[in-house]
């Protein structure tokens, strides 16, 4: 960097109250300087292991590997959350970084500053207060906060993300400390690019997490508090999907609010009107996935509890013009569609003999009706044959050509001539007459599959699979201990939410997280130009093999959460070998930083390896000491 200044001298000396000159002292100085400031970097490894690493080649895309270059020091350093390894300093790091003095004495390792963090969140009194502290250490330290929720992850999932954070996101103007993500202002679409700019190139960001808030969970509309949602599905793809937090964008659309309670709240800290609809809505959100996909060519966009309509708008404009993905959506039935298909499996069963009834159409019931035909469609099934194996019940009863439907959901519906004389609003006569081998619940109606549905279902199907889903928990359509007891142990059950094992077998939770990590992770390494129905596919297949019910008859449909980062990796492998053999994939085109061609190895176990390799870890990793120095040359004339 060159700074230039041309300043005569002497005016430094004739302001008022300046000191007398004589005549030959005033002609010296009168002369005009030119001043040259000249800024060079030096980059100075701290430690022996840093020095180790800095002489290997890096083969890896991603940040993985290596010293970090660290630029900053002192209270600046303890302050990023980027940087920070508070009392894991070492002492060559506290000297070169001038730490020395602003940390105890005692040099910790990153596992004692776990099980300090763990003894800390235990002492919580519930599980806002939990969440609160969680907040607190992201924003100190992420590499002890990844650390910590990757050694606990049962635990601390429900505290990171839901149910809990459903809590923090309908307080988030009253616990707001300090801002995390970027904030798009809908009364500002001319700034959507600069906002964008401040969190880098296209080399700093793999994967962005997108919302407008319009559709949270269980909890409906909180606009920019639904920033949160997006930082808590960036945590669990860096936890389990190894996407390094710093790669990891979270944007929140502020497009105004219809929530009473935030417009009614003076500490609320979105915009106070009603949300903005229609053309200009759209026309905002177009600006922002052109900037992005301008800003950030390669990354995948993550589409984040937008409300329904705007949801599938989203996906359907956008995934064959960049990675794009919807979790709400695609996410949802891919993990579905992949219990349902280890439940086959495990029971030797095949989809043609299927019949299906998804009891609820709303978002969920219809991202997984989506999801199921897709995938049929991808394992090579007509429209005319899904059409025959999937049903569609909403809250007025069955789908038919005569009841009033979405676009969506009228792909499903049946002819009313074949259902004259039946209650369709029953759930039991509709069981009845379809006689389905497969039934799930997204209806959020407590105790809809009764003994007498699930009794009638059993009468003609041995090994029913049935699938609760709705959250929380009292909202669920029936609960397992019920479900075996009226099938005598027979159900292959997966839930929406965890559940003890059932005379002695487990029961699945049906956790998006065991897709969309591996999804995105898969689509970042591979550099794919989008993400098709077949990747999807792939990852469900993937999903599916792993089911630990194809093994062992008291076996979960799914597997444990605990093996999250080994299910993410087996997912991603297969999501990348799909890019490669359907010509999506850029990665073999990009240039390492060694100036070489990565080549992706097409074998499985060893893409697997290859995967692997370039997950992120939460570990501390050895500094570089960077210094940006300047020098300064005059010349005089």
């Amino acid at each position: 960097m060159m700074l230039r200044l041309r300043v005569p001298l002497a005016k430094q000396f004739l302001t008022k109250g300046g000191p007398s000159l004589s005549p030959s002292l005033f002609k010296a100085v009168s002369r005009s300087v030119t001043t040259n400031v000249h800024t060079h970097t030096v980059k100075t490894p701290v430690g022996l292991d840093a020095a180790i690493q800095t002489l290997k080649p890096k083969t890896t895309r991603l940040s993985t590997e290596g010293p970090t270059e660290c630029p900053l020091d002192g209270f600046a350093l303890l302050n990023s959350p980027f940087f920070n390894k508070g009392s894991a300093f070492t002492d060559e790091e506290r000297e070169a970084f001038k730490l020395v003095g602003l940390l105890p004495t005692q040099v910790n390792t990153l596992e004692e500053q776990v099980d300090r963090a763990y003894a800390q969140f235990k002492i919580r009194v519930d599980d806002l207060a939990k969440n609160s502290f969680m907040d607190s250490m992201r924003l100190q330290n992420k590499v002890l906060y990844f650390a910590l929720v990757k050694k606990h992850i049962k635990e601390m999932l429900p505290i990171i993300y839901t149910p809990t954070i459903g809590d923090a996101i309908e307080d988030y103007s009253h616990r707001f400390r300090k801002p995390e993500g970027c904030f798009l202002d809908i009364t500002s679409p001319e700034t959507i690019e600069e906002r964008l700019a401040s969190f880098g190139t296209e080399k700093d960001i793999d994967v962005a997490v997108i919302t407008d808030g319009s559709a949270i969970l269980g909890i409906g509309e909180w606009s920019i508090a639904g920033i949160l949602i997006t930082i808590g599905k960036g945590s669990i793809i860096t936890v389990a999907g190894g996407i390094d937090p710093t790669r990891v964008l979270c944007i929140g659309i502020d497009a105004g609010t219809n929530n009473k309670a935030q417009l009614n709240d003076e500490l609320y800290m979105g915009n106070k009107f009603p949300r903005v609809e229609g053309k200009q809505y759209y026309d905002f959100l177009d600006k922002v996935v052109k900037a992005f996909k301008k800003r950030f060519p390669s990354s995948v966009l993550h589409f984040e509890d937008f409300e329904t309509t705007a949801a599938r708008k989203l996906l359907e404009s956008y995934r064959d013009k960049l990675p794009c993905f919807n979790d709400d959506i695609q996410g949802t039935g891919c993990v579905v569609v992949a219990a349902l298909k280890a439940a086959l499996k495990a029971t030797n069963r095949k989809m043609d003999d299927s019949k299906i009834l998804v009891y609820g159409a709303g978002s969920a019931g219809m991202g997984i009706a989506t999801q199921i035909a897709s995938n049929l469609r991808t394992d090579g099934f007509t429209d005319e044959e899904i059409h025959s194996k999937l049903y569609l019940m909403d809250r007025y009863g069955l789908i038919t050509e005569s009841t009033e439907a979405t676009p969506s959901q009228k792909v499903y519906a049946k002819q009313d001539k074949d259902w004259q004389g039946i209650d369709k609003t029953n759930l039991v006569e509709v069981v009845e007459k379809i006689k389905p081998t497969v039934l799930i619940g997204c209806s959020t109606r407590p105790k809809a599959f009764t003994e007498q549905v699930v009794k009638t279902m059993y009468k003609y199907n041995p090994d029913p699979i049935i699938f609760p889903l709705s959250n929380p928990t009292r909202l669920h359509e029936a609960v397992p201990e019920d479900l075996m007891k009226w099938t005598n142990n027979k159900a292959l059950i997966a839930t929406g939410s965890p559940f003890a094992p059932v005379n002695g077998i487990a029961i699945s939770e049906n956790n998006n997280c065991f897709a969309f990590p591996g999804i995105v992770l898969g689509s970042v390494l591979s550099r794919s130009l989008k993400i098709s129905d077949e990747m999807i596919s792939a990852a469900v297949e993937q999903l599916s093999i792993l089911s630990p019910k194809i093994r062992d008859p008291k076996g979960g449909l799914l597997p444990d959460i605990t093996e999250i980062n080994e299910v993410s990796a087996k997912v991603a492998t297969a999501v990348v070998l799909e890019s490669l053999n359907s010509g999506l994939a850029r990665v073999e085109s990009e240039h390492r930083p060694n100036g070489q061609y990565v080549n992706v190895p097409r074998d499985y176990e060893a893409c697997l390896a290859w995967v692997k390799s370039q997950m992120w870890q939460p570990i501390y990793r050895p500094y570089v000491k960077v210094e940006h120095i300047p020098h300064i040359h005059t010349h005089q004339y």
